[in-house]
């Protein structure tokens, strides 16, 4: 898959990282550290240098009772800091909105990759009766597939309710999956991401992470995003900013399932533990 300039190679059996950029004073784990535009672009910089594959840009907290902003706030913080790490940096950025008008000014002004909490569900699920969309401007689909960038489609529920979780799950992936081609993406544009930490409960998303294979089954790209997540916490009782060390044993449960992607928030650490966790992968295969 091309994202930008960069080539992603998701049938080989490496892990890609995607590092955290929140331009956003009320992040749940980093707020206000680069809401400003130097701090923003000399942490792209850090990430890049420790390895990250690309940027995911947020310019609003999805974090459990978030400050919600207006779509022209949200447009203002994105799209500064995006076309100014474009212009200085060499690297595929995405952007992280489930806002269609935040989605279609982010990625007129350069984005590579559209990145929706919602999969692509959320006009559906929260349009007024009668009305297709949410925005004016049309649905999260329809501007993503205007752009015909890849996107990254995460499950998340109005409500933590199954009947069978992981098949629930990918139920609901069919569903976006099927929104996107009939706006007409293409299913090999897209990446699928369980949404840890979103419309689940703490067992929810521990059952996730413990049957990571399963989402293999629709053939599509998989992304795991449980850097510094609540599940984290509340496991190891820790607050967010002690909880590093559980993130790496989720990066790592990523190498070992075959996992194309994770998005983190200290690139360097789990740099480092894809490298240790694919050499030993490749030793045990190889000495079989």
């Amino acid at each position: 898959m091309k994202i930008g300039n960069k080539n992603f190679d998701f049938k080989s059996p490496h892990t890609y990282v995607m590092g955290i950029l929140n331009v956003t004073p009320d992040s749940f784990s980093d707020g206000g550290r680069f809401d400003k535009m130097d701090a923003a672009l000399y942490h792209v910089e850090e990430m890049m240098q420790q390895g990250a594959d690309i940027i995911d840009i947020g310019g609003e907290s999805t974090r459990p009772g978030y400050t919600k902003i207006t779509v022209g706030e949200e447009i203002a913080r994105v799209t500064s800091v995006l076309e100014a790490v474009k212009k200085r940096f060499d690297i595929p950025v995405s952007i992280d909105t489930y806002k269609a008008p935040v989605m279609d000014a982010a990625l007129s002004a350069g984005a590579d990759l559209a990145n929706d909490i919602w999969g692509l569900r959320y006009d559906s699920l929260f349009a007024e009766e009668g009305k297709k969309a949410v925005w004016d401007c049309g649905t999260m689909a329809e501007i993503v597939a205007k752009y015909q960038v890849p996107v990254c489609v995460m499950h998340n529920r109005k409500n933590a309710e199954y009947d069978n979780l992981i098949e629930d799950m990918l139920s609901d992936f069919k569903e976006c999956i099927s929104i996107g081609e009939k706006a007409g993406m293409e299913r090999k544009q897209m990446i699928l991401d369980p949404g840890v930490g979103f419309g689940k409960t703490y067992e929810h998303n521990l059952m996730v992470l413990a049957n990571l294979k399963r989402f293999m089954e629709p053939g599509l790209p998989l992304l795991l995003a449980a850097s510094r997540k609540s599940v984290i916490g509340l496991t190891l009782d820790l607050p967010v900013t002690e909880r590093e060390e559980g993130t790496l044993v989720t990066t790592v449960l990523a190498v070992e399932n075959a996992w194309n992607m994770v998005r983190v928030h200290d690139v360097g650490k789990n740099v480092r533990a894809i490298r240790m966790a694919e050499k030993i992968r490749y030793w045990s295969r190889n000495e079989q």
